[in-house]
């Protein structure tokens, strides 16, 4: 019985996960502990709360893996660096005295990490590193109900590699083909979230939620998607693509672009950071997102060329984007296609430990068909009914016990189905970018108002910023054309045409906010102006109570499904805590708060007028 520790850290997204016997005990982001939406910082935190829920100490591990290897991503520091000289010598100057001083002694800082965890023999401690696209490739694979797979990572860039088809067989992974950096997809679109006024590595999803709003068939569009192909990137048949390095800076330089080259191609500055969305922005996030699409699809089919796999894994950041995904499902490529739900950097911790289960121990791998091993993501911590009333009680917080879970359920349905925005906090924290039922808030999908209300009351954040659903996995084909199971929220599929409602001739010419407020079907708050959604599918089997919850709001009108968005602000992680949740409660206009079996109403709460009180001010991502 192997006891392995994976951890990723000291670029973004850092967190923990432990293996015992081939089993994810627990995992999870160092984010949700220390508040700091995606840390880099060694997951001290997440490190402890792995051990405490396993009952391991350090000692007792077989090993401890990192998710990269820092040296191959200094060798591609320096080679870039001397490649391009003597351009990029201020950026070299910033960079190299870190990279000295931090990562080329990294298991110092490992050592030393470890001991903040607790005290260990260092002697006793088998310390090991994993390839960063190799740790993703795992994650996806060992984790899947798949003998047998194709395995497509694609992200920024790791040690060398931006993107890699990899083959899968019980338990080896064999690296078949990698592109290597300065040409990343990953980056390709970091470049155009940049240009677009949002933040690197956390704003690419909004990029992705702004597309839709754009005009495929406007000639502004049609005209950037040949920009984009003519002068940044060229794609070839392989998926595999060439950067123009002219209008980037990222190799080189402090910066992600050459402004000044993409305004003269686009005809308009870089987006300041909450600036004024317009038609043109939207049209250009259609375009990269279009192009994102025709390489994301190359790369399968070329995946699916060189390994003959009847079924696909994907991981790496790139694999979040879950409008491409949908367009690869469309293709029916492969017989199934599973995607890591931490697919992130988060996730290499996960997939570095399952790498040295299996390759470097040698485990046998036991399959079992049709159900993966995520066990729905719910791997983080949980919390007693005596620690939320600690939590209540240290805010003087005026709360009711439910008993019977059945007529919590009534009550929450009742509440949603009149208008009414819940906050859901429940069990074990989802592992991975996305909540799930577990750390949620939730509203009425029917309601017209409910994305407007949700955006600038609740989450303060950008009004564009699109829903997802929660449905039941019995009621799926009630409202969309999803033939598979999407239980990590991974996919996009199309409301169904029964349930739209006819658009306006000239609904592509309206402004942008006229077209988001106009109703698009009976299930407007989660239908994005192209009647697509981002589906989460709930299952029974893996989350009885958020299951439950959504059966009685349909027993009680009908629908299925609900909105679910992620417990939190704009800025801030997901929610953690019971207390977490109940500050974040407090500084929005959220109307009623769950948490296990306690009811909280807003406005029998002590000062609850007084939302200032309660504001933080997180880094806007």
């Amino acid at each position: 019985m192997k006891k392995i520790l994976g951890i990723s850290s000291f670029y973004h997204d850092s967190a923990a996960a432990i293996l015992v016997d081939g089993k994810i005990i627990a995992a999870a982001q160092e984010e949700r502990f220390t508040r700091q939406k995606h840390t880099p910082d060694f997951p001290v935190n997440a490190i402890k709360y792995c051990l405490e829920y396993s009952g391991y100490t350090i000692d007792e591990l077989d090993a401890v893996v990192f998710y990269d290897k820092p040296l191959l991503k200094f060798e591609r520091l320096l080679e870039t660096y001397y490649a391009f000289a003597p351009k990029g010598l201020a950026s070299f100057l910033t960079a190299i005295p870190v990279w000295i001083k931090e990562k080329m002694f990294l298991k110092k800082l490992l050592y030393d990490g470890l001991s903040q965890v607790e005290q260990y023999h260092k002697k006793k401690l088998k310390l090991l590193f994993s390839e960063h696209h190799l740790s993703h490739a795992a994650s996806a694979f060992y984790p899947s109900p798949f003998v047998e797979a194709a395995i497509l990572t694609i992200d920024g860039v790791g040690e060398w590699a931006t993107a890699s088809i990899c083959h899968g067989k019980d338990n080896k992974i064999t690296m078949m083909k990698e592109m290597r950096f300065p040409h990343s997809v990953g980056l390709l679109y970091s470049g155009f979230t940049y240009f677009l006024g949002f933040r690197v590595n956390s704003g690419e999803y909004k990029l992705m939620g702004l597309a839709p709003y754009g005009n495929p068939v406007s000639e502004q569009t049609i005209e950037f998607i040949r920009l984009i192909k003519e002068h940044i990137v060229l794609i070839k048949d392989d998926g595999s693509i060439w950067l123009n390095q002219d209008y980037f800076s990222y190799a080189t330089g402090l910066r992600m672009v050459n402004e000044k080259k993409w305004e003269k191609l686009f005809g308009f500055p870089k987006v300041v950071a909450d600036g004024k969305i317009e038609q043109k922005h939207c049209n250009l996030a259609y375009a990269i997102q279009n192009v994102l699409e025709e390489i994301v699809l190359k790369m399968a089919k070329e995946a699916k060329r060189i390994t003959g796999a009847d079924y696909l894994c994907l991981a790496g950041g790139v694999a979040l984007n879950c409008v491409a995904n949908g367009k690869l499902l469309k293709e029916n490529l492969f017989k199934e296609i599973y995607i890591q739900p931490a697919a992130g950097d988060a996730g290499g911790a996960l997939g570095a430990a399952q790498m040295v289960n299996y390759m470097y121990f040698d485990q046998e791998r036991i399959v079992n068909k049709g159900v993966d091993e995520m066990q729905g993501t719910y791997l983080g911590p949980e919390f007693s009914d005596k620690e939320s009333i600690l939590a209540f009680k240290k805010h003087k917080a005026n709360y009711l016990k439910i008993d019977d879970f059945d007529n919590l359920c009534n009550i929450v349905a009742d509440l949603l189905d009149k208008g009414n925005v819940v906050g859901w906090f429940q069990g074990r924290m989802e592992f991975g970018p996305r909540a799930l039922g577990n750390r949620s808030i939730l509203g009425d999908a029917r309601n017209v108002e409910m994305q407007k209300k949700l955006n600038l009351k609740i989450k303060y954040r950008e009004g564009f910023r699109p829903f997802a659903p929660s449905v039941l996995i019995e009621c799926t084909r009630e409202f969309f054309n999803l033939p598979v199971a999407s239980p990590y929220m991974l996919l996009i599929a199309d409301v169904k045409e029964d349930r739209r409602k006819k658009l306006p001739d000239n609904f592509q010419e309206l402004d942008l906010w006229d077209k988001l407020y106009f109703e698009r079907s009976d299930v407007q708050s989660i239908t994005h102006l192209d009647f697509s959604a981002r589906i989460q599918t709930v299952h029974k089997e893996t989350n009885p109570r958020y299951w439950q919850v959504i059966n009685t709001f349909k027993e009680r009108t009908g629908y299925g499904i609900i909105v679910n968005t992620s417990f939190n602000v704009r800025g801030e992680p997901i929610v953690c805590t019971p207390e977490d949740a109940y500050k974040c409660f407090m500084r929005t206009e959220m109307d009623y708060l769950v948490v296990n079996g306690f009811l909280l109403e807003k406005t029998k709460q002590p000062d609850w007028e007084n939302r200032e009180k309660w504001i933080v001010k997180f880094k806007l991502d």
